[in-house]
């Protein structure tokens, strides 16, 4: 605590909700480390802001553009109030080379991200939109959801989760009244899911994957 307390007191900043950290486009000289609230990503696809994630406490970001000296790929918004750590390059370089425990951090984070663009690829391809909301949603409660009594709770609206499967925001509403009918998806709030049984769920992503492989037709 008391090092997390220094750390802060160095390097901490308190940014209000609505806060634009950075614009894609802009020379980058700082990371941050996401102590607490909420940080939204977005990008300009063919004219339009796309959600590229939503950033939980933990997450660092940022050091994309330190580490290349390449602009900002994306903007970066505060959405809840937040506390950060904000580092520059100088001083994560010095990280990098003295602590072998942040460096291999580091390079774990960024495979992970690797990981998670293939996977918005894959679910992209797909042509079918309820196979694409499936996808998104297992995904997301196998990656981020959390526990409840009710089943798993994914933290994300109707919003990002159209731009993560880009579709527009009634097509998803649509594919999850229907998965609500089914007693497999739940919404709860104005950002929020249960997945009921992520099995359950998976099954159904089986049937549909069988449906577009064969051509049965509904």
């Amino acid at each position: 605590m008391a090092a997390d307390t220094q750390l802060f007191e160095r390097f901490g900043k308190s940014v209000p909700t609505g806060t634009i950290l950075f614009r894609e486009g802009d020379p980058g000289k700082d990371m941050y480390v996401l102590q607490s609230g909420r940080v939204q990503l977005t990008r300009r696809i063919k004219n339009e802001e796309k959600i590229v994630a939503v950033l939980m406490p933990g997450e660092f970001f940022g050091e994309m553009a330190i580490v290349n000296n390449r602009p900002r790929s994306a903007t970066a918004t505060v959405i809840e109030d937040a506390k950060m750590l904000v580092i520059d390059s100088r001083t994560f370089e010095a990280m990098i080379r003295g602590n072998a425990e942040i460096a291999v951090r580091l390079i774990k984070k960024l495979s992970t991200r690797l990981e998670q663009a293939n996977q918005q690829i894959e679910i992209l391809l797909l042509r079918d939109t309820n196979h694409r909301i499936v996808h998104a949603l297992r995904r997301l409660a196998e990656s981020t959801g959390t526990p409840e009594a009710a089943g798993i709770r994914i933290d994300a609206s109707i919003a990002e989760l159209a731009d993560r499967v880009g579709m527009t925001d009634a097509e998803v509403s649509d594919v999850l009244d229907r998965l609500g009918q089914a007693k497999l998806v739940t919404k709860v709030g104005e950002r929020g899911f249960i997945v009921a049984e992520v099995g359950r769920l998976v099954e159904f992503l089986e049937f549909l994957e069988m449906k577009e492989r064969f051509g049965t037709k509904s």
